[in-house]
């Protein structure tokens, strides 16, 4: 057994309050006790029988120390890179032009096709090490650049041996397969959609804990994306959907009558889909980089005045956003969505925690994960200033990781 007192906290973001002048006390991998360090117990039933017999007493120098931050939207598992089609994208040329080039979604397949496991597993171990350096303690990760049964069961597979290793961040996997149709379907995408939604069940042995079906133009359809979807959830996966990327095409509404875990991206949302999101309890998530890439940004604080739950997500892809910082996700999101810093950091840990289906963590509080995080500030406004604010340390289930 292990106990940890974190204390001297200048200021303390639980997630759902403030404290000022805080302590933390750590039992293993939970929190025992956290409160202002002047109401520290002297002793903790199975914990602790006199405080001055902890293990471990770190003197955080009166800094800000908040949850451990939560990305609610990736794809990370994919080889090579796109930054000549990003290149043409922001001189203007058009998707088609993009394809045409060379570019493209099927352009990272296939590259991801072709690079021996080995090489492709050590890219997804240095970007998931990357977040938790930067203070992102919980990953949502996709797969979705094989597109092939076996090659997307084997991202499901490496994803959940990553999350094992040393200076890993927590793991919650979704299977994307339903990303875009490959090539060796082409012509006959409701053939590939039925192969998808068979293979649910082998993801879900795998390890994977949700499905997602990417529905917009150029992608799947309402009904396919029901196929998929339903097929997941009847093996025990989380469904999620990625909605109005580009076009409304009724994803919302899908998310709404299957109860979807999540409806992402949401670039094109109008009001009565914010009414059906806060009907049915749908949880929102953001991404802001790709948002802001598109120029086409998501009614957050419409969606937060209704009463939705709101997830930020960096959406690091290949194609779009290399982003693995979810402290410049919440200055984007607190620049580019107009909302208060708060609100951004409360998305970026209790809301991802919800979206993930994780009530142990997002919030720094008895009996949580010790997922926790030191920032190079004194008081969470650093967020908006510092885009891309700097850990000083990180603790994952109460052990130090740098």
């Amino acid at each position: 057994m292990t106990v940890r007192l974190l204390t001297n906290i200048g200021r303390l973001w639980t997630g759902n309050d403030v404290c000022s002048n805080a302590a933390i006390l750590v039992h293993n991998d939970r929190i025992a006790w956290v409160g202002r360090a002047a109401d520290l117990p002297q002793s903790v039933p199975g914990v602790v029988d006199d405080i001055v017999d902890v293990d471990h007493v770190e003197n955080l120098g009166g800094a800000l120390v908040t949850p451990g931050l939560i990305d609610a939207h990736t794809h990370p598992v994919y080889a090579g890179n796109r930054w000549a089609e990003m290149a043409m994208r922001s001189g203007g040329s058009t998707p088609s032009a993009i394809t045409a080039a060379g570019g493209g979604i099927g352009s990272t397949v296939t590259v991801t096709r072709g690079t021996d496991p080995w090489t492709l597993c050590n890219g997804v171990r240095e970007r998931l090490r990357e977040w938790l350096l930067n203070g992102t303690t919980t990953v949502e990760a996709k797969t979705g650049y094989h597109l092939t049964r076996d090659g997307e069961l084997a991202d499901v597979r490496l994803l959940r041996e990553l999350e094992k290793e040393p200076m890993m961040p927590r793991v919650h996997v979704t299977f994307l397969a339903a990303h875009v149709v490959p090539p060796e379907y082409f012509g006959r995408q409701r053939d590939y959609v039925e192969a998808v939604g068979s293979w649910c069940a082998d993801a879900a042995a795998a390890g994977a804990d949700s499905v997602d079906v990417y529905c917009d133009d150029g992608h799947f359809t309402t009904d396919e994306a029901r196929w998929v979807l339903a097929s997941g959830r009847n093996v025990g996966l989380l469904p999620r959907i990625h909605a109005g990327a580009h076009k409304r095409r009724g994803a919302v509404q899908l998310a709404a009558e299957l109860g979807c875990a999540s409806a992402d991206l949401l670039h094109n949302t109008a009001d009565e889909d914010i009414a059906l999101l806060a009907r049915y309890g749908v949880p929102a998530v953001v991404c802001p980089g790709t948002a802001l890439q598109q120029g086409n940004l998501p009614p957050v604080r419409r969606m937060l005045a209704q009463g939705v739950t709101v997830a930020l997500g960096s959406d690091h892809n290949p194609g779009h956003c290399g982003i693995t910082s979810m402290s410049l996700v919440i200055s984007l999101a607190v620049a580019a969505f107009g909302i208060s810093v708060g609100d951004a950091l409360r998305a970026a840990t209790l809301g991802g925690a919800t979206v993930l289906g994780a009530p142990d963590r997002g919030v720094l509080a008895p009996g949580r994960l010790a997922d926790i995080v030191q920032w190079d500030a004194d008081h969470e406004g650093a967020f908006a200033w510092g885009f891309g604010l700097k850990p000083r340390r990180v603790w994952r289930g109460g052990t130090p990781v740098q």
